[in-house]
């Protein structure tokens, strides 16, 4: 895990904001639960001896939010044969995720995290530059949990900083799954 500072020394007009802790293979997940775009609450520990590609977006209905959920519809076949659930968190309304879920035939649960309190424990929401400008937002990241039978979770895979497009394609390389 790393932390860390960002900002200028005090007393220089621009106050230091704490980075937050990113999370490594081998940490534990945090638990959450969640609605999902109908309001069913969905849990880490929903899934128990299993693993779990939890992802985090932006905002739904964007370009690069939109890619990288059409990419996991597509290969929702072969993540599910390798064992693996997939789990899409934004800050968005559960409106709007029903909204993105049928307009792209989404094949997996959108979690609305509009408080960012999930975004916040996993390190996926602070400080990142966006075309050159500095701003507080939501960092795409992608976590693969491995969850145990009493529903706990370790962190396996740990990516902060993902492009949308290509993602995917990556994500199965790196789990041996590229066909």
């Amino acid at each position: 895990m790393t932390t860390g500072t960002t900002g200028t020394p005090p007393g220089h007009g621009t106050r230091v904001v704490p980075m937050s802790t990113r999370l490594s293979a081998g940490d534990p997940a945090p638990a959450f639960t969640l609605p999902d775009a109908d309001g069913h609450e969905v849990s880490l520990s929903d899934f128990p001896d299993s693993r779990v590609i939890v992802y985090f977006y932006p905002a739904a209905m964007t370009p690069g939010c939109t890619t990288q959920a059409v990419d996991f519809t597509a290969a929702m076949e072969e993540l599910s044969r390798a064992g693996l659930h997939v789990l899409g968190i934004s800050p968005d309304p559960q409106d709007k995720l029903v909204q993105f879920r049928e307009q792209q035939s989404v094949a997996f649960p959108l979690l609305s995290d509009t408080d960012r309190s999930v975004l916040g424990a996993y390190a996926a929401f602070g400080e990142k530059l966006l075309y050159g400008k500095l701003i507080e937002g939501v960092i795409r990241s992608t976590f693969v949990v491995d969850v145990d039978k009493d529903g706990q979770g370790t962190i396996s895979v740990a990516q902060y900083n993902v492009k949308a497009a290509g993602h995917v394609a990556k994500l199965k390389r790196d789990l041996g799954l590229a066909s």
